[in-house]
């Protein structure tokens, strides 16, 4: 009885002394979230508000998930592109033949799921104005008509340079790629219908908002989605940081969905022919928490 009291003693009084322990070990962090808001402006290629070109309609799609394949704190307005802290680079292969962001090993998240968590000691010190981050895959929730019925669907968009995708799924439609497929690409399948498609947006068509686009131009003849925005005040890392930052990237999807008109109802029927002219995200506002 003796023996068995002094082990319980043992236990209770190294138990705090081992999760102090524990907690010296943890060290701060740099979280990265995404946000979805259809409030937010609606910006161009230029990051200045846009409207809906005349003879097409858009609507704000309801967000599953984002994938983004490339992050970067820029310092200033005339950083370029490359040349700030990159985060995050995703996996890439050639096995499409030309390079390629590899879909396989895409992260796919939520809103509010952690997308990016590295060290504070991997992020260099510094004052940080803007934020790049490179969005390649998209999945939300869109309607369509179709003789005179309104439905419900998902829709894949593939928005990233060039994706080799080898198959994929929307709910029980299965999409047999295997091989590269260039910004622009969907596909979609009805909700609860047994009905699925696919089809490529213009080449150069997505929304790419870049408001220093002016002295720090994104290169889009390679088709990069590179949204950039501005932090309210700028992300200061000095080294000495003991708590987590997070990173929220808010991205507007205010009419992100758009496609040309056949019929002026503003509903997207692509049985009559309406085909997506435009799936790129309408502007981004950074925002962070020390």
């Amino acid at each position: 009885m003796k023996k068995r009291y002094i082990t319980l003693l043992f236990l209770v009084v190294t138990i705090p002394f081992l999760s102090c322990s524990e907690d010296k070990e943890q060290e701060p962090m740099l979280i990265v979230k995404f946000k979805f808001d259809p409030t937010q402006e609606r910006l161009n290629n230029l990051g200045q508000p846009s409207s809906v070109a005349a003879g097409n309609a858009a609507q704000s799609p309801i967000f599953n998930t984002i994938s983004s394949h490339y992050v970067e704190l820029a310092p200033n307005a005339t950083t370029q592109l490359g040349f700030g802290e990159i985060l995050y680079h995703a996996p890439e292969t050639t096995s499409g033949g030309a390079t390629a962001i590899d879909f396989s090993q895409a992260k796919t998240v939520a809103q509010g799921e952690t997308f990016l968590k590295i060290p504070l000691r991997e992020v260099a010190a510094g004052s940080y104005q803007w934020m790049r981050v490179s969005l390649s895959y998209q999945n939300y929730q869109i309607n369509v008509r179709n003789a005179g019925m309104d439905y419900a669907g998902t829709l894949a968009s593939f928005v990233g340079f060039n994706t080799y995708i080898s198959s994929f799924n929307i709910g029980n439609n299965i999409f047999n790629v295997n091989g590269n497929r260039a910004q622009g690409y969907w596909a979609f399948g009805l909700n609860d219908h047994p009905y699925s498609t696919s089809g490529q947006a213009p080449a150069g068509a997505t929304t790419v908002p870049n408001p220093i686009e002016a002295t720090s131009p994104i290169p889009r003849a390679n088709n990069t989605c590179v949204v950039t925005g501005k932090f309210a005040t700028n992300l200061v890392i000095d080294g000495t940081e003991t708590n987590d930052v997070v990173i929220t990237l808010s991205l507007s999807t205010n009419k992100s969905f758009e496609w040309q008109e056949v019929t002026a109802d503003g509903k997207y029927e692509p049985s009559i022919g309406e085909n997506v002219v435009d799936m790129g995200l309408r502007g981004l506002v950074p925002s962070y928490v020390k």
